[in-house]
């Protein structure tokens, strides 16, 4: 399956990694292609790791992560290079959080109670299967995470089943067990679960944790 990656941070870095040592082929979208983060990955990943624009990537991709900055419209605008009309009948992984970063100070969320990021980009691509994945951990732990308590889970929701199942799958690859708490209106519990990630790793000074549902 081919992978197309928006966002080359470090969580669409860390991402494409993952896809590319599973034997997926993937290309990472991007508004300056020509990054020395993304030669370098490109160095690092160099069988089957390409780097294109928004638009390229998003057309390569049999299915398309989400990984980009949302303030200020990034998110939105995004897609609007990639082309609305590029993710069609695709599954979209949402990996994004809403979130303020203020100066100096912990982030805040954007939207919440009656609204949410993953419902948003499913607004925006009515034609898509959206599915909010991968928000809720930081990026060194989203492939292969190890735990000494165990393997831990990653909550997911979208409106469409076989989409989730695909995703479900793809988590598994990656070393997770998946939580699915329904439809995409769940990312309004999912992104502030994300912030409640972050609130601990300031307050105690490490991100080396993740989430895990305990069941009996």
């Amino acid at each position: 399956m081919k992978i197309g990656i928006l966002g080359s941070g470090d969580v669409g870095r860390a991402l494409g990694r993952g896809f590319v040592e599973l034997g997926y082929e993937a290309m990472i979208g991007s508004g300056h292609p020509d990054k020395a983060e993304l030669k370098a990955w490109l160095a690092d990943n160099p069988k089957n790791a390409y780097v294109g624009s928004f638009g390229e990537a998003t057309k390569f991709g049999e299915l398309v992560v989400f990984a980009v900055h949302w303030e200020g419209g990034a998110a939105e605008n995004v897609i609007r290079q990639a082309g609305r009309e590029n993710f069609a009948g695709k599954v979209v992984i949402d990996v994004t959080n809403p979130l303020h970063f203020a100066e100096g100070g912990a982030p805040s969320l954007i939207l919440g109670h009656t609204d949410s990021g993953g419902e948003a980009v499913q607004r925006w691509l009515p034609n898509a299967h959206v599915v909010k994945a991968w928000n809720t951990v930081g990026n060194a732990y989203m492939y292969k995470p190890n735990f000494e308590e165990g393997v831990p889970d990653m909550f997911i929701c979208g409106n469409d089943e076989q989409a989730k199942n695909t995703v479900i799958k793809i988590l598994g690859d990656f070393g997770w067990s998946s939580v699915d708490i329904g439809g995409i209106e769940g990312a309004r519990y999912l992104e502030p679960m994300a912030m409640l990630w972050i609130t601990y790793g300031m307050r105690m000074g490490t991100w080396k944790h993740a989430f895990r549902l305990l069941k009996k």
